[in-house]
Parts: C-alpha cells; structure tokens; sequence
C-alpha cells in the first residue's frame, strides 16, 4: 500500500527541495498553474457575490436615422 502514494512523496520532496533552490522556478510554476484555474473558478464566484458587468462599450458613433431626401426631383 506504501508503493500506491510512492509517487506523491516523490512531487512532494521534489517540490519542497525545488522551493528552497531554486525559488523563482518553483513560484512561477504555481503562479502559472494558478492562472488557468483561476479563468474558471472566478466568474462564478463574482456572480453569486452579486457582480454585474458593465455596459459594453458602443462600437460607433449614435448617429440620428437619416431624414428621406425631398425637392431634388427624386421619386
């Protein structure tokens, strides 16, 4: 049953040695495996806190519906 999580000791113990030499690898590792779970487990959170986006920016300018053109004989 000691083999079965042989595996996870070994990550561990990697991890824990990786963490005091060489600190800026091992930080920037879990910051990057943060990052993809953090894509996922956010949004729904900010919404049951009661989050609401804002506005969506307009892509052009409102402009008023153009008046039909009279008085140049167009029919």
């Amino acid at each position: 049953m000691a083999s079965l999580f042989r595996p996870f000791q070994r990550s561990y113990n990697f991890m824990y040695r990786t963490a005091h030499e060489k600190p800026a690898i091992f930080y920037s590792v879990i910051l990057g495996t943060i990052g993809p779970v953090m894509v996922v487990v956010i949004p729904p959170i900010r919404e049951h806190f009661g989050y609401v986006p804002p506005p969506e920016i307009p892509s052009s300018y409102p402009c008023e519906p153009r008046r039909p053109i009279s008085g140049y004989e167009d029919e």
